[in-house]
Parts: structure tokens; C-alpha cells; sequence
């Protein structure tokens, strides 16, 4: 139950009518909105996919979508939504008509002395005649005193949108807040297919390899169409990267030298930008059709022991497209468990930058099983950080964490998916281009300076405690700045083999683990720091940076001493 302070509201009228619509998440808010603006919704299927209060206008009418209220749960969203509802007193409150008169129990603190009108949505779900649903909220309406309108959110009819608005201006307080005298809707049977579908979904080792299994063959395929690609792809950069090393002064290293912009770009066009496509499609079809939250319930109760729900589950599998969104999305996590959830993406999220890299150091060491072998040891070393890490009382078993209301598997829109793509495009060249531009140039410049030799000798001490040779050092630093860099680091300039001496692949995975999970990226560190705050941000990376060395030690020694007991 919400116990939240009153807050006191001014006194000047606003300029235009205002409706803020309040509901828990899953129950169609966004799309009723977008439907009665003659908009286009920006959120999905996803629960918790609202992290923030969005305007919608028509006809000199605002209406107002507020993020999903998470029942007993203080997450930021939350506090958005108190406050937006406190600003104003004229509220459409949705509700699902199969669970209505649970959801209005659980909002009416929030709602007292506010204009009400209230839309029951999702009455595919209800099983009545138009008849006796229309009898059902006659009565609600006339025992609350509120118009009342059945509606289907999803797809609402013209006429049903009319008298939608049309009941906005009669909106007014509810008179009888007794909800024991509203009668309930009669649930319509889940359909024998679709049950199994969900059974099977509970399934926590279904879920698990639904959930990593296509994202993996993704990831896979996309970089094996790249191997392709990529010996065409250099042959023809071949004369401008030997007019380019013409040029005098530094730039012909920034260029075309080993870590040149020009001679990385096919590293960037075949490896990370069909990732971060693929990937991006993959998740959007997930969200879009509701798939993605079956899932998270039915791991619910294999992270519970490590301090993370079902629901953060989510925000971390959307870390493998990029952290920052994924951290950003973290806002519709509860407060108490938000820190855990963005740990992890830090920590065990590799995105559409580091797996590419990652498996392309692999390839070229002739060791691409160390790919699969990789991703094991990082979920493992995760779950033993978090299990470290996170407070017991986000571990304690009666500590139930909450997750969102599974709502029905839906159809994809294409819309909605190429909006999904076409923003993480626009992440990438507008944010993730520059850095991987700029690093280039570092590299370059360190390069000509012979900073970079420097550097491994400084740096040489280090590398031989996790039993790795000096020259890995440049990976490690390229990698602590941007994901990608490891490669960088690693490849040589026809990025079909190492440069840097290596005993075995114990030593590679060393080297790549630590590349990748020592710190986390540039962008991310500023994302946590502003989505956080800044001394969380540090505290945060100082125990990454702690754990990912103990964890790299136990790589490079524990497999030197297993692989000497096994030869033995």
C-alpha cells in the first residue's frame, strides 16, 4: 500500500486542459494515450518500458503518460509519477478490467480529491457479453460516482475514443472508495496453446536458453558474414592506406598506421555496426512482443540468490546491445536493488562493441572456441561479484522481489522495431563513432611519440602478476577506454593474427578477460555517473577494478596450476 506526503498544488488554473493517466506498468497506458492523441507511441511491450513523464497534444488537450507504478517499490519512475499526479487534478486511471478492482485498491492513495475518470483496458481478456460488460461498469460508475469505459487499449475503436474524451470533462472525485462493492470481471480462459507456451516459459533453463541462445547465433552469424567481407574490404583500402602513410608528420601514423581511423574502419563497419543491428532487432522483437518479461519471471528465482529480479534481468541482457541505454533503463528498477542492476551491466554485460572484438581476437589466435569458453567464465565471475557485493537484504529469501504483471504475447510491429534500430544507430554514430575516432587518435599519437613503448615497460611489472607479457599492457589500457580497444590492442594491422606473443590460450583469455572487464567503457562511467551519482560511479569502479583482478588471477594461475596437475 502507498503512503506518500501530500503535496500542496498552486493555485493558478493551467493554460490548457491537462489529463495525467496513472496505472501500474503493463497496463496499456502508452498505447491508450498515443490512441486518444492520434500519436505515435514511443514505448513497447516491455513492462517499465516508460522511464520518464511524456506529453502528448491534441484538440489544446495535453495528456500526459507517467511511468508505470511498481506496487511497494520506491523506484525513481515512481517518485515522477507521484509528482506529476499531485501537479495536476485531472487523471484518467487505467486499469486492467481482468484485475481492476485489485489495481484500484492498490492506487487510491494516491488519487484522493482528484477528477477521476477511469479506462478498463484489455478486454480481450474479459469473458462477457457486450451486455453484461456494459452492465458491469454502469455499476462501477455508479458506485464511485466516476465515468467509467471499457476499452481495448491496444487496438481501441473510433467511437470508444469519442466517449473517452467526451468523459474527461465530467471528470470528478470519487464518492465511495469501498471496493468491496464492485463486482469483477469474469476472466476469460487462457487459450490450451498459449498456456503451455507460458508453462514452458516458467521453465527457468527454458527461459535461460531462449533468452541467450538466439542473441548468441546472432552474434555469431553476424561475425562470421563479416569474416567474409573483411579481405575484400581491405584490398580495396589498400592505396589509400599507402597514400595516406605518404603524408608527413604524425598523420600518417593517426591514419594508417596500426591504430590509424582508416586502417580500424573495417574493424568498425563489419564487426560492431551489424552487432549492434542484429542485436538491437532481436531485443526490440523481444520487448515488442512481451516475450522478453516471460522470460525474466522465469529466472526470477535463479537470481534472487545474487541480489537481482527478474526484472533487472532485462536492463542487463540489454546491456549486450550497449550499456547505456541499459543503464538508462535502469531508472524502473527499484531504488534498493537499481545500484545492483547497473553493477552488473558495468561488470557482465558485453556489448555490440566488446563481443565482436572479443571473438575477433579469438579468431585470429586460431582459438575460436575460447569465444563460448569466454562468455561462461563472465556469467560465472558475475554472479559470484554480485553474490559478493550486493546487500544481504536484497539476497534474503523472504525479501520478495517484485516484478511486473505478465501481460499477453503479442505480434511484432515493424514500426516499432526499426524505431528500436534506427535509435541505436544514432547512438552509434553520434556518440560511439567520436570516441572510437578519438582513441585512434590517442593510439596514434602514443604511437609516433613512443608513448606506447613506454608505457608497456611502466606497465610490464603489472602484466607479469596475471602471467601475461608486457606488450599486453596497450590492450588493457585501449581497453579500460573503449570496449573495442582490446582488439586494437591485440590484432596486428591485417587483423588475421596477434601481435602480441602469447602462450596458449589460458593467456588470451587472460588478456581479453581483463581487457574487458577491468573498467567499464568511457561512455558508460559518465552514464552512471549522471544517471547515479558521481561518487557511487567511483566507488562503483574502484570495486569492478578490484574484482576483475582478483577474478584475472585466478584465470592465469588457477588454470596454470589445473593444467600442470592434469599433465601430471
Amino acid at each position: 500500500m502507498f503512503s506518500f506526503m501530500p503535496v500542496t498544488k498552486t493555485e493558478t488554473a493551467p493554460a490548457k486542459p491537462v489529463v495525467v493517466a496513472l496505472g501500474l506498468e503493463s497496463v496499456g497506458k502508452s498505447c491508450l494515450l498515443a490512441a486518444l492523441a492520434e500519436s505515435r507511441t514511443e514505448t513497447s511491450a516491455l513492462a517499465g518500458s516508460t522511464l520518464h513523464c511524456q506529453s502528448y497534444l491534441r484538440d489544446a488537450v495535453e495528456w500526459i503518460d507517467t511511468p508505470g507504478i511498481v506496487t511497494n517499490s520506491d523506484a525513481r519512475t515512481v517518485l515522477e509519477t507521484v509528482a506529476a499526479v499531485a501537479a495536476h487534478d485531472r487523471l484518467l486511471l487505467v486499469l486492467r478490467a481482468h484485475h481492476a478492482v485489485d489495481e484500484l485498491k492498490q492506487l487510491l492513495p494516491l488519487i484522493a480529491n482528484q477528477r477521476i475518470v477511469i479506462a478498463l483496458t484489455h478486454r480481450d481478456r474479459v469473458l462477457a457479453s457486450s451486455s453484461e460488460s456494459h452492465a458491469i461498469t454502469a455499476t462501477w460508475s455508479q458506485r464511485l460516482g466516476v465515468p467509467v469505459h471499457l476499452i481495448d487499449g491496444r487496438q481501441p475503436h473510433v467511437l470508444e475514443l469519442v466517449d473517452l474524451r467526451a468523459a474527461v470533462d465530467a471528470a470528478r472525485p470519487i464518492s465511495n472508495a469501498r471496493t468491496d462493492t464492485l463486482p469483477s470481471f469474469p476472466v476469460r480462459p487462457t487459450g490450451r496453446t498459449r498456456l503451455l507456451i507460458e508453462q514452458a516459459l516458467s521453465v527457468s533453463l527454458v527461459s535461460l536458453l531462449l533468452l541467450l541462445g538466439p542473441a548468441w547465433l546472432a552474434v555469431s552469424q553476424a561475425n562470421r558474414f563479416a569474416n567474409t567481407l573483411y579481405d575484400p574490404l581491405l584490398s580495396r583500402l589498400q592505396a589509400p592506406l599507402a597514400w595516406l602513410n605518404e603524408l608527413p608528420g604524425a598523420w600518417a601514423t593517426i591514419l594508417a598506421g596500426d591504430y590509424g581511423v582508416v586502417a580500424m574502419l573495417p574493424f568498425l563497419l563489419l564487426y560492431a555496426l551489424p552487432t549492434i543491428v542484429i542485436f538491437s532487432a532481436l531485443l526490440a522483437i523481444y520487448k515488442n512482443t512481451g516475450l522478453i518479461d516471460h522470460l525474466s519471471y522465469g529466472l526470477h528465482s535463479w537470481l534472487k540468490p545474487f541480489g537481482l529480479g527478474g526484472r533487472d534481468l532485462v536492463r542487463v541482457v540489454m546491456g549486450f546491445g550497449c550499456n547505456v541505454p541499459a543503464i538508462v533503463a535502469t531508472r524502473s528498477c527499484s531504488s534498493c536493488s537499481r545500484g545492483a542492476c547497473v553493477a552488473a551491466i558495468s561488470f557482465g554485460s558485453a556489448c555490440s562493441y566488446q563481443l565482436p572484438a572479443t571473438l575477433a581476437v579469438f579468431a585470429a589466435s586460431g582459438y575460436a572456441w575460447l569465444g563460448l569458453v569466454y562468455l561462461v567464465v563472465l556469467a560465472l565471475s558475475s554472479l559470484l561479484y554480485l553474490r559478493w557485493t550486493t546487500p544481504p537484504s536484497l539476497r534474503n529469501g523472504n525479501n520478495r522481489l517484485l516484478l511486473p504483471p505478465l501481460g499477453n504475447l503479442q505480434r511484432p510491429k515493424c514500426g516499432v522495431i526499426v524505431r528500436e534500430i534506427r535509435q541505436s544507430l544514432g547512438d552509434f554514430f553520434g556518440i560511439a563513432l567520436p570516441i572510437f575516432i578519438a582513441i585512434c587518435v590517442f593510439a596514434g599519437l602514443c604511437q609516433w611519440f613512443s608513448a606506447l613503448t613506454a608505457l608497456t615497460h611502466l606497465c610490464a611489472p603489472l602484466m607479469t602478476l596475471f602471467r601475461l607479457p608486457p606488450e599486453a599492457a596497450l590492450a588493457i589500457v585501449l581497453g579500460a577506454v573503449r570496449k573495442d580497444g582490446l582488439a586494437i590492442g591485440l590484432l596486428d594491422a591485417d587483423w588475421h593474427a596477434l601481435k602480441v606473443p602469447m602462450d596458449g590460450p589460458l593467456q588470451i583469455l587472460t588478456a581479453v578477460y581483463l581487457a574487458g572487464v577491468l573498467l567499464p567503457c568511457l561512455v558508460t562511467m559518465l552514464t552512471v555517473a549522471r544517471e547515479m551519482r558521481p561518487s557511487f560511479a567511483f566507488k562503483m569502479i574502484a570495486r569492478q577494478a578490484s574484482f576483475a583482478a582478483l577474478f584475472s588471477l585466478l584465470i592465469a594461475w588457477g588454470g596454470h596450476f589445473f593444467l600442470l596437475f592434469f599433465h601430471t
